[in-house]
Formats: C-alpha cells, sequence, structure tokens
C-alpha cells in the first residue's frame, strides 16, 4: 500500500494506492494519522480510487483511523471506492459507519457543512 496526502480547505485528502493489507505499510499509515492529529489536522479523506485490493487487515487500518480521529473530534470519510471494495464494505457493513462519497469534490463539500 502506498499513500499520499493533501491538504484541501478544512481537512486533508489521503489518496490509498495499491492493495490496503495491513502489515509495515499500515504501521506508517497509522503514524502518518497519528501525525495529523497531532498537527491538529482531524477530517481526512480516504480516496480509494486507486486501491486494488483490500482484506481484514485493511479494513482494520481504516477503522482504526475512523476511531483515532473521532475520539478527537474529526472524522474519516472514504469516496471513490470501486465496485469491488464497494462490495467489501457493504458485505462487512461498514458502510454504515463510515460516511461514504462518490467523488472527492462531495466528500471535501460535506467538511463544509
Amino acid at each position: 500500500m502506498e499513500y499520499s496526502t493533501l491538504e484541501k480547505k478544512n481537512c486533508v485528502v489521503v489518496a490509498l494506492k495499491g492493495n490496503l493489507m495491513g502489515g509495515p505499510a499500515s504501521a506508517d499509515f497509522q503514524a502518518m494519522v497519528k501525525d495529523q492529529i497531532e498537527k491538529g489536522e482531524t477530517n481526512l479523506i480516504g480516496d480509494l480510487s486507486e486501491v486494488d485490493f483490500m482484506n481484514s487487515s485493511g479494513l482494520g487500518v481504516l477503522i482504526s483511523s475512523l476511531i483515532s480521529l473521532r475520539k478527537e473530534g474529526g472524522d474519516f470519510k472514504l469516496c471513490s471506492a470501486t465496485d469491488r471494495i464497494k462490495s467489501l464494505l457493504k458485505v462487512s457493513k461498514l458502510f454504515t459507519v463510515f460516511d461514504m462519497y462518490e467523488t472527492l469534490d462531495e466528500a471535501i463539500a460535506a467538511y463544509q457543512d
């Protein structure tokens, strides 16, 4: 899993790429989330448009991030999931836990409400 961050208006976009499966890359991701919280950036968006595969460990990474951000009064919204990833989120019932948006622009706009 690779990721990059980009500050947008009143949130941080985290563009995820590749396979989200836990392991060493997930530790780096969790450290990045912690750094964002320490900087006072608690509104994140996970752009899933380039995520090819996600397993239960990958889901755990997303859930852990969501919990950490909500504890600090923020949120972790998801956007642009492929059909494969949407299906996984539906089967796992996590689409009821995360705020999900079809596009990045919609997710950014949701933080402006």
